[in-house]
């Protein structure tokens, strides 16, 4: 067997492995709970905090990572490893450890008096805002800094033999350059934050109608062993982030030069 072959047979084995998860969801669906379920108004509400509080994370994520990416891939200096070391933090402790450290920092002096002078976030919304934010912040620069890595850094240097000043040359050649690995982190981080769960739960609970987005309610509906309508939730979570992923990867092909 050849090795392209095993390649493409191992490809098909990983479609293989998600799309029988996914499958598998249908032995348990009940459509008339399905239609109940998402006309419910409770359903309603955790997908529309989902879709909001994942879009204001993903754009707060956005605006620290371009800039932090673009310092982290072009220049050297003191801490830059540390900092390049500590954006796997997200990665490599899991989201529910994250999520207690979070929490623990709001009961320390420090943290109540940010939370007593300034913004609640322990049971709220803006929780999980925070939640969602520094879950998927390190991932969004590590994914930006990927994509700039792979511009020449002679394209700005010519740039700027030309005239142009170093912010200028950022967003006439390196922005342009990285517009799909951005728009890549984008989805990505959208996506992540969308389905975060334990960082959100330990932080903003599980309130029904406050605080629960749709990893919560899947959560929620497990915990009192409703296996059907766990599964309409799966299967919302799951349409909403293919759907998104597979659009943008339509436009993305329809946008790229032949």
């Amino acid at each position: 067997m050849t090795l392209k072959r095993i390649s493409i047979l191992l490809s098909f084995s990983v479609f293989i492995l998600y799309g029988g998860l996914i499958l598998s969801l249908f032995y348990f669906y009940n459509g008339q709970l399905f239609l109940e379920t998402i006309k419910s108004e409770r359903t309603l509400f955790s997908i529309r905090l989902s879709l909001i509080t994942a879009t204001i994370a993903t754009i707060a994520s956005l605006i620290i990572a371009i800039p932090s990416a673009y310092a982290l891939s072009r220049f050297r200096f003191p801490g830059h490893g540390l900092i390049d070391t500590i954006l796997e933090l997200p990665m490599i402790i899991s989201p529910v450890a994250l999520g207690a450290t979070i929490l623990i920092f709001f009961n320390n002096p420090f943290g109540i008096l940010l939370q007593e002078r300034g913004v609640q976030f322990v049971f709220t919304v803006y929780g999980i805002v925070l939640a969602q934010f520094i879950t998927t912040l390190g991932i969004a620069i590590r994914l930006i800094k990927a994509a700039m890595d792979e511009i020449p850094v002679r394209y700005e240097e010519v740039a700027r033999t030309l005239g142009a000043t170093p912010v200028k040359a950022f967003f006439t050649i390196t922005m342009p350059l990285s517009k799909k690995g951005i728009l890549a982190a984008s989805i990505l981080t959208w996506a992540k934050a969308l389905g975060e769960f334990g960082a959100t739960i330990t932080i903003a609970g599980s309130m029904a109608m406050k605080t629960e987005t749709i990893p919560i309610a899947i959560f929620m509906r497990l915990a009192n062993a409703d296996i059907e309508g766990t599964v309409v939730l799966v299967l919302i979570l799951v349409f909403i982030g293919l759907s998104v992923l597979y659009g943008v990867r339509l436009l993305t092909r329809r946008t790229s030069p032949q």
